[in-house]
């Protein structure tokens, strides 16, 4: 099996395994117990914060200290920054009706979900548009701030995980500093395979994952600017400020902490999937010189590639790769289930042919030169197959 489907979900590396197991090897009990053995995972697990704090550059002492918020993953930590920022905002408004959201319209699902439930609430949700590179508009996002009457908040993530194009996140952060609005950004697909530095961003809550960056599945992260609040979506519990109740796990977020200060240390990991994405790329360009490299005129994620190859069907392709050993996908692993095309590519308003044929390839540190050479062969025989 060749596995170029890191973007759904990365193999976790064995040294994040051994630490997870010496973690659990060493007993630590509930963190929110009051004895001695509860104390003592406190200890390990504010150890962990702090830790993963400093690597993703906030502030971690102070009266500016960042807020770091363990959840089970990319998914909670989106909704609980959605629907926890906009429930704040108005509460500490004094305008207590709802306002608008602003998110880009090539969001994950997990985002787009939970503007939808806050479009139940009574929020005016707002797409953004995006050009054929699928780069969000800094322009309309600056006309509709302009013309909104309560703005709540903006999402917009760093990079599309489908496509690997990057957002101006810079930009939008700037607009929204000068318009007094909240910004959210879905750093998922960043985190873990380029630098990070939460304090030069300029956003006000950034979600992560720790199964992206070969780091166990269930645990992930919102970093809330120092100062910043949201209200909870789960009740029931003190723990993390009320905020995020529920027991934390010491072993996971240990894992988390681990795989990300590998990533740290990996000081070219970007350029090594860099270089072997532009060669799979290339070699599959000279073989189907009709095939097109979705945002490819734009800053990408190292990893990410999104083909289309007009006159195949995406689904047809995958249930081929499959066959042959090759383990792709045709968009967000959270939509996998669906046969509608892919939004993101609608919203950059790609032909039908184009987002028909489409494919995502997303590559990992292990990723080897021998399996890109394989990878070419199997995907250009599958795509020879497929076309008429």
């Amino acid at each position: 099996m060749i596995y170029l489907d890191h973007n759904s979900t990365s193999p976790i590396d064995p040294r994040v395994v051994e630490t997870i197991t010496t973690t659990l090897k060493e007993g630590y009990l509930n963190p929110a117990s009051q004895h001695r053995a509860g104390q003592r995972a406190r200890k390990q697990l504010e150890t962990l914060r702090n830790s993963t704090l400093k690597m993703l550059g906030a502030q971690t002492q102070g009266m500016s200290a960042d807020t770091l918020l363990f959840t089970s993953g990319g998914t909670e930590s989106n909704n609980l920054a959605l629907l926890g920022l906009a429930a704040q905002s108005v509460a500490s408004s004094d305008n207590k009706g709802p306002g608008e959201v602003f998110i880009s319209s090539i969001e994950h699902p997990s985002v787009v979900g939970a503007a939808q439930a806050l479009s139940r609430q009574g929020f005016v949700v707002v797409n953004l548009p995006v050009d054929q590179n699928g780069v969000v508009s800094v322009e309309a996002l600056g006309q509709r701030l302009a013309q909104s009457a309560h703005p709540v908040l903006v999402s917009v993530m760093m990079a599309n995980n489908e496509t690997g194009v990057i957002q101006p996140i810079r930009e939008i952060a700037d607009l929204c500093k000068n318009t007094d609005v909240l910004l959210h950004t879905d750093a998922v697909q960043w985190v873990g395979k380029l630098p990070i530095d939460f304090g030069q961003l300029g956003v006000d809550a950034m979600s992560f994952t720790a199964h992206k960056l070969q780091g166990p599945r269930g645990v992930g992260g919102l970093l809330l600017r120092h100062g910043l609040t949201v209200e909870p979506i789960l009740f029931g519990g003190f723990q993390q400020m009320a905020m995020r109740p529920g027991t934390e796990d010491v072993a996971l977020v240990a894992g988390m902490e681990h795989a990300l200060r590998i990533a740290n240390e990996d000081n070219d990991r970007a350029a090594r999937m860099s270089q072997r994405r532009d060669r799979l790329e290339k070699e599959l360009f000279d073989l189907q010189p009709n095939m097109v490299i979705n945002g490819q005129q734009a800053a990408r994620l190292p990893h990410t590639s999104n083909l289309s190859f007009p006159g195949i069907d995406r689904q047809a392709f995958l249930l081929a790769a499959d066959m042959n050993d090759l383990a792709v996908s045709t968009g967000s692993a959270c939509a996998s289930g669906s046969s509608e095309p892919s939004p993101v590519l609608m919203a950059m308003k790609l032909s039908d042919d184009i987002v028909r044929g489409s494919i995502r390839l997303s590559l990992g540190p292990t990723t080897t030169d021998a399996e890109i050479d394989q990878a070419v062969i199997r995907i250009n025989r599958i795509v020879e197959n497929l076309l008429p």
